[in-house]
């Protein structure tokens, strides 16, 4: 086999790649020397920002096959139809750490699936909890800075965290299930994946309906102890990162069901939680779990830069019959994400193999670092326009839904913070909730300042008073409980 001759990137012939151009053996080297300055300049900038959140990821090819026609409560093509196959990326990966972090930590884990559909490319990007710790999206980046390093030690601060929780009480549900068995993963393909947001699905007829997404495992959940995961974080950080890959590779091909609860439009206004706080969940007993299909993983990227990294995924990547809800923290995220995108990637990340869509691309978009292709030719550039240029389809307007109020920086009506998060404490059998607030005191006992802690142990307390209860005599602060 004839070897291909090595080449600049501009495509000229390189006659030696093992020594630079210099003035006599010893130098010093000459400038003119365009192929060595190629080679550095492109290696310092080999590495693009690394993502603010979600830095640490994994990721597969691979398809949805349609398994119940949804027809019924949505137009979008990827649902409809038994049998129909749609290609997809799926990206798993940790929330608070960087990129060199370990995989084993105990942090929520990014669940983010690019369907390549005839429509046009639709990201579902979620986690693997169907709640968050916060429910508007103006206290994401006060959220994420406590996840992230002291700014004078550079060390994770664990009363910044706690601080902000406790400040913050509608966080309590997603800390519960953050702290329980599931707070950390076996394997990415060992848990399950969920929408956490609702979102409005619209049938041909113009119908529509309240959503939620739930991909349950086939693999059987399965979780790591905090000695196990940190056992396995020492010897290999990149533990769910080669497992994934070699579980493709020997041809063991995970796959999710993805199911959906189902809402009327009117219900949202009547449910006895409001259906759009992402920390909370709709109980299965009112919203059954209706199957669609089967997400199956089967090929493993050929390099790593080009399609886990490059990625962009982002919730405002939709296509007709799927629309945004209310939902605040969907709402800032519908501008956040691809926002980060054109800062990390670029403003034409869209054009980059692993986020092209597979529908053909029509509109006025022009220039910009990275612009690929013709970049729109000749053709018209505006619209409208005289020209036969791409023009709207009205029949894929977004469909209208009432509001009320006043426009003001306001909450949800309910300020329940509660109850969901006491029902997920009782639904644990009794050695889960030793090694739930086991994990908790651990977690707590580095807090700087005892009101902090007092302040969320009355946040245990009032979803469940023998949890808060618990969590105090762990810390030796019982007496601060109501009655202790």
């Amino acid at each position: 086999m004839t070897n291909k001759k090595l080449t600049t990137s501009w495509g000229a012939p390189v006659g030696d790649n093992q020594h630079s151009m210099t003035a006599g053996s010893r130098g010093p080297t000459l400038i003119q020397d365009v192929h060595l300055l190629e080679k550095l300049a492109h290696f310092n900038r080999e590495r693009i920002p690394e993502r603010v959140v979600h830095a640490k990821g994994a990721g597969a090819h691979g398809y949805f096959e349609v398994t119940q026609d949804m027809s019924a409560y949505t137009k979008a093509k990827l649902f409809n139809g038994v049998g129909k196959r749609t290609p997809l990326f799926v990206r798993f990966s940790t929330v608070a750490g960087e990129s060199g972090s370990a995989d084993t930590v105990r942090d929520p884990r990014g669940f983010a699936v690019k369907f390549y559909t005839e429509e046009g490319n639709y990201d579902l990007v979620g986690n693997n909890t169907p709640i968050f710790f916060i429910r508007d999206a103006i206290k994401f980046p006060d959220f994420i800075h406590t996840q992230k390093r002291h700014p004078q030690t550079h060390l994770k601060n664990p009363t910044a965290v706690w601080d902000f929780w406790s400040l913050s009480p509608e966080s309590l549900h997603q800390v519960t299930y953050l702290m329980g068995d599931r707070g950390i993963p076996a394997t990415y393909r060992h848990m399950d994946g969920f929408g956490s947001h609702t979102f409005k699905w619209v049938n041909a007829a113009g119908e529509a309906v309240w959503v939620k997404y739930h991909f349950k495992t086939e693999q059987g959940v399965q979780n790591l102890t905090e000695e196990v995961a940190a056992k396995i974080a020492g010897e290999n950080p990149d533990y769910h990162t080669e497992d994934l890959f070699n579980a493709i590779d020997r041809g063991d091909f995970p796959a999710w069901r993805l199911y959906v609860q189902i809402m009327p439009i009117a219900d949202a206004d009547t449910y006895r939680f409001d259906p759009f706080d992402v920390t909370k969940v709709w109980s299965h007993k009112d919203y059954p779990l209706i199957e669609v299909g089967r997400l199956v993983l089967d090929r493993n990227p050929d390099n790593y830069f080009a399609e886990v990294e490059q990625a962009a995924f982002s919730p405002g990547t939709l296509v007709p019959g799927i629309e945004p809800s209310p939902d605040k923290m969907l709402q800032g995220r519908l501008f956040a994400y691809a926002d980060a995108h054109r800062y990390r990637v670029g403003a034409n990340h869209q054009q980059l193999p692993i986020n092209r869509p597979k529908a053909e691309v029509h509109h006025y978009q022009r220039d910009g670092a990275m612009a690929g292709g013709s970049n729109g030719g000749s053709g018209v550039y505006y619209e409208p326009n005289s020209f036969e240029g791409p023009k709207e389809s009205p029949e894929h307007r977004t469909s209208p839904f009432p509001v009320s109020g006043q426009a003001a920086s306001v909450a949800y009506d309910s300020d329940d913070h509660f109850t969901q998060a006491g029902d997920l404490y009782r639904l644990m059998d009794a050695e889960e909730q030793e090694r739930l607030v086991q994990t908790i005191v651990n977690a707590m006992k580095p807090v700087e300042r005892e009101d902090i802690l007092i302040r969320q142990i009355q946040h245990f307390y009032k979803a469940d008073p023998d949890y808060g209860r618990r969590v105090a005599q762990g810390l030796g602060l019982e007496q601060h409980l109501p009655n202790g």
